[in-house]
């Protein structure tokens, strides 16, 4: 049957209306475009180099750029808040540390609560800091450390990369958990107070393990002990913080976290992806020459290990007495 030109029109005009007609957008399967990993400190650091690591594997899983986009400033709160605000699509991560478990007592006046406004997408990994004299000072183990730091009570200067870092309140854990009184120095970075503690200028620090590592293996600083419940094996013959003093930990760790209302398929897809690229033995590699080890953990898991660390610290920032405004 032939249809008459007023049909023919009818039908056309019909089929432009349902063509421009708004329809619910079909969900893409994700990724479809790059992706951002927003890290609160610039490049070089432990976090720095550890974002572009999983980075690099996520952009091979994923098929899409994954860009590190350094935005530092007050202990990583620009950057937390900002992957906050973003849309919560899976396209903005952040790289999420202890320093946000740290800031939630720190900072009197934050924008956002880390525990409520993100959701945890996937650990990365983990490290152990050093508690590191040079090698002039009179104590060879935390035990005798101790016995010194009790006779001579705010005699030794403990310096640290800035006040409320984890390298300052890993020192403050010490000193709750050991009961010795030390002086703080607060240094405005890690180099600058690795280098005087390396000239002899002060006793002790708490640094990250690959900062000074170096120095520990070249003689010019001597490791008493490594911070994690485990020895590293960066440094097989260093005792645990914790045989000296029981229950002691301190960790470097790294994970990814996205905003709240990311989509649970989003992040489960994220999280499996992480843990697929920490299982492969080269990526496992180029941790251990942090001093880190891979931590697997599903986004549930990863959300109360935060939780907990966020309670534990809270106890060191207020013994401590640190305020950041």
């Amino acid at each position: 049957m032939r249809l008459s030109r007023r049909r023919l029109l009818a039908v056309a005009a019909g089929a432009a209306a349902l063509a421009t007609t708004p329809r619910p957008a079909r969900a893409q399967s994700y990724a479809a475009r790059p992706v951002r990993v927003l890290v609160g400190f610039p490049p070089g650091g432990i976090g720095d180099i550890t974002a572009r690591l999983i980075g690099e594997a996520l952009q091979e899983r994923l098929g899409q750029p994954v860009i590190v986009e350094n935005r530092p400033g007050a202990g990583g709160n620009l950057a937390t808040e900002a992957v906050a605000r973003s849309p919560a699509d899976g396209y903005t991560l952040y790289l999420s540390g202890p320093n946000n478990a740290i800031n939630a007592t720190l900072y009197q006046n934050l924008k956002f609560n880390f525990l409520r406004d993100m959701a945890s997408v996937g650990s990365v990994m983990r490290g152990p800091l050093v508690m590191a004299v040079h090698p002039s000072f009179p104590a060879r183990t935390v035990s005798e450390f101790i016995a010194y730091a009790k006779a001579n009570p705010r005699k030794i200067n403990m310096v640290s990369s800035g006040n409320g870092t984890s390298v300052h309140l890993t020192g403050e854990l010490f000193k709750m958990m050991a009961g010795v009184e030390m002086l703080h120095i607060p240094y405005r970075g890690e180099a600058p107070a690795l280098a005087d503690l390396v000239a002899g200028q002060v006793q002790v620090m708490f640094p990250n393990l690959p900062s000074s590592v170096g120095h520990i293996r070249g003689g010019r600083l001597r490791a008493l002990a490594v911070t994690s419940t485990t020895r590293s094996p960066a440094l097989p013959d260093v005792p645990t913080l914790s045989d000296a003093v029981p229950g002691y930990e301190s960790s470097a760790w790294f994970g990814l976290s996205a905003p709240k209302a990311t989509p649970a398929e989003v992040i489960a897809k994220l999280n499996k992806e992480i843990n697929a690229s920490l299982a492969d033995p080269k990526l496992a590699t180029r941790l251990a020459d942090l001093g880190a080890t891979p931590m697997l953990l599903s986004p549930g898991e990863f959300d109360a290990f935060v939780a907990a660390e966020t309670e534990k610290w809270a106890r060191v920032v207020m013994f401590s007495g640190a305020k950041v405004d």
